[in-house]
């Protein structure tokens, strides 16, 4: 299973490597996170540059996808180059998410349609002005389709899709193993009652 996080140009860090460190909890020869960017590398809006570890061709064939955000996302969705892509991702055979301003994303794909999301409070007048209504919550589920706002709500995401591809013991796992010590039971409930009511009813929850 590929699940890509979707990462340009003034993202943000926390949006982008928390998830990703909470996705590599799970160790197993069919599971890969990459870091999907639109060029060689992308460097932060404080700075830090990584490299490509998949294209945004290939996240359009991943298992799940994570739309990150960042300070250009505004600038992102105007950008026929990487919009034109991203046409190809789809929510019928793929787990399509959104990190706070990668709602904006979603919406300018059209994959919000009749669909409320979460997103931080900078991007919400912008996700408003898409047409699409924003909750006061850091997480919102719809079928295959999940947004999380703030940035740490980002393991929200993680845990869903992983819920979602693995299983809740996986899921669980994962969570309370970045939890901190001494809140860890505190913390993975927490986590449960926010995506617990987005769960399909086959997917048994261990709250």
């Amino acid at each position: 299973m590929h699940i890509a996080i979707l990462t340009f140009e003034g993202y943000n860090e926390l949006d982008s490597l928390i998830a990703l460190g909470v996705l590599n909890r799970i160790k197993s020869d069919d599971w890969r996170v990459t870091i999907s960017t639109p060029t060689p590398k992308v460097t932060s809006m404080n700075g830090v540059v990584i490299e490509q570890m998949s294209t945004l061709e290939e996240a359009c064939d991943a298992d799940a996808v994570i739309i990150g955000s960042g300070i250009a996302t505004r600038e992102v969705v105007e950008d026929p180059a990487i919009m034109n892509v991203l046409q190809r991702l789809d929510p019928s055979r793929q787990l399509i998410t959104a990190q706070c301003s990668g709602a904006l994303v979603l919406a300018r794909l059209g994959l919000l349609v009749g669909v409320p999301a979460c997103t931080d409070l900078t991007t919400k007048p912008w996700v408003i002005a898409a047409g699409v209504d924003v909750l006061d919550q850091p997480f919102f589920a719809k079928d295959n389709t999940a947004t999380a706002g703030g940035c740490l709500a980002s393991h929200y995401l993680a845990a869903w899709i992983i819920t979602r591809l693995k299983g809740s013991e996986a899921a669980e796992d994962a969570l309370h193993y970045v939890a901190p010590v001494g809140e860890k039971q505190e913390y993975v409930e927490r986590a449960w009652r926010n995506i617990t009511p987005y769960l399909p009813a086959a997917v048994p929850s261990l709250v």
